[in-house]
């Protein structure tokens, strides 16, 4: 069994030198295995690595597995990747079921530690099967929280910032109630390019590289499995596992089926709704191109703050604070340095206590998807409805 002190690495360099090092274990059960990479574009040694393994007799099954779409979760999302390679992966019957396991979608973000890529672009409201067709204009309440949203001016202390959220806030909530507060918030916007939660005008770079690398996988299997791993959203201490609206099971079904606790799905009701999702673009990738496929896809989101109304409230003052010293500085080194170890608080927690847990949660939960979907050839497995 895993030890957890040494799942969590301390920066970018050094999980992918670790994920670099991992393949050759692949190697040894799957002879076909690759080992590549993207390098992207700029002045910085950045790359997207991925080992691609193909089943060695029958293509039926295919698993997918990814970290680091927002950068700075990819601290976490690595360390279960280093759990699921240690325990689950020898569980697995490479003559029948082949990989694709991606390290930092956004290695830009993991390496500065922002969620966001080079670009500010939030990579989870840029995947989108027709980027020419998108209105721009579709979540018209963005434009007025944006002096709440995205204050200008370099940040001269986190005590008066605060204060001014919180009087930002109240009258935002008054204008446009608290549901549509969070909807037009989370959602998602392509018009203020150094606002929070901005998809971008067109697919970028990291984008287009794992598009091209679902459409090829995923044609080539009868069935695929694709697990993408968060931070940031729900309980502290009970891991979410995140299913996309368009999953026709509900939520409650997929607890039962997967042994698990908490299971919800990505609309309103149960966890929130968001344009550009990568894993809906799956479905809908699937849906229209490979119907004939079974398919299933879900995010793992690792909660750090809590589910309160205060916790998430404090979860996007801490993001907006982040996002404003990134475009405007801050008054002094104090208040740049506490700004960032908030945010890594919310995205990256060290405490050792959260990060048992969110390691025996991922344990449960990979346990529970991988042999309710048949992938764990050590027993039987749950019968899909």
């Amino acid at each position: 069994m895993a030890d957890v002190t040494t799942l969590f690495p301390e920066s970018y360099a050094a999980s992918r030198a670790r994920f670099r090092e991992d393949f050759p274990v692949i190697e040894e059960r799957w002879p076909g295995a690759r080992l590549e990479h993207h390098r992207l574009s700029g002045d910085e040694d950045l790359t997207i690595d991925w080992i691609q393994a193909p089943a060695r007799e029958r293509q039926q099954k295919l698993l997918t597995f990814t970290t680091g779409e927002h950068g700075i979760e990819a601290y976490v999302g690595s360390a279960m990747l280093r759990l699921f390679l240690d325990e689950f992966l020898p569980r697995l019957n490479p003559v029948e079921t082949g990989l694709l396991i991606v390290h930092a979608i956004n290695p830009w973000g993991m390496k500065h530690r922002r969620r966001t890529n080079r670009a500010n672009v939030d990579l989870n409201r840029n995947f989108v099967l027709d980027p020419g067709s998108l209105d721009r204009s579709f979540n018209p309440c963005y434009g007025r929280l944006c002096p709440l949203l995205n204050p200008e001016g370099p940040l001269r202390s986190v005590a008066v910032g605060t204060l001014a959220f919180w009087l930002g806030l109240i009258r935002c909530m008054a204008s446009l109630g608290p549901g549509r507060l969070a909807e037009a918030t989370l959602l998602g916007q392509y018009c203020f390019p150094q606002g929070v939660y901005y998809g971008g005008e067109a697919l970028q770079e990291e984008t287009q590289v794992l598009c091209a690398l679902y459409r090829e996988h995923i044609r080539a299997y009868e069935q695929v499995v694709h697990l993408d791993m968060h931070t940031g959203y729900g309980p502290r201490y009970q891991m979410s596992i995140v299913n996309s609206w368009m999953e026709p099971r509900d939520s409650a079904e997929l607890e039962r089926t997967f042994s698990y606790p908490l299971v919800v799905k990505a609309n309103p009701a149960e966890f929130y709704g968001m344009r550009g999702d990568m894993i809906d673009y799956l479905y809908a990738l699937v849906h229209g191109q490979f119907p004939h496929k079974r398919f299933y896809a879900a995010s793992f989101e690792f909660g750090t703050l809590g589910d309160s109304l205060f916790a998430r409230l404090r979860s996007l003052r801490i993001l907006i604070f982040e996002n404003r010293v990134h475009w405007f500085g801050a008054r002094d080194p104090a208040v740049r340095a506490r700004v960032a170890r908030e945010f890594e608080e919310l995205f990256a927690p060290r405490e050792e206590r959260w990060r048992k847990k969110a390691v025996a949660d991922a344990r449960q939960a990979f346990e529970g998807v991988l042999r309710a979907e048949r992938l764990l050839c050590d027993g039987s497995a749950t019968t899909r409805a």
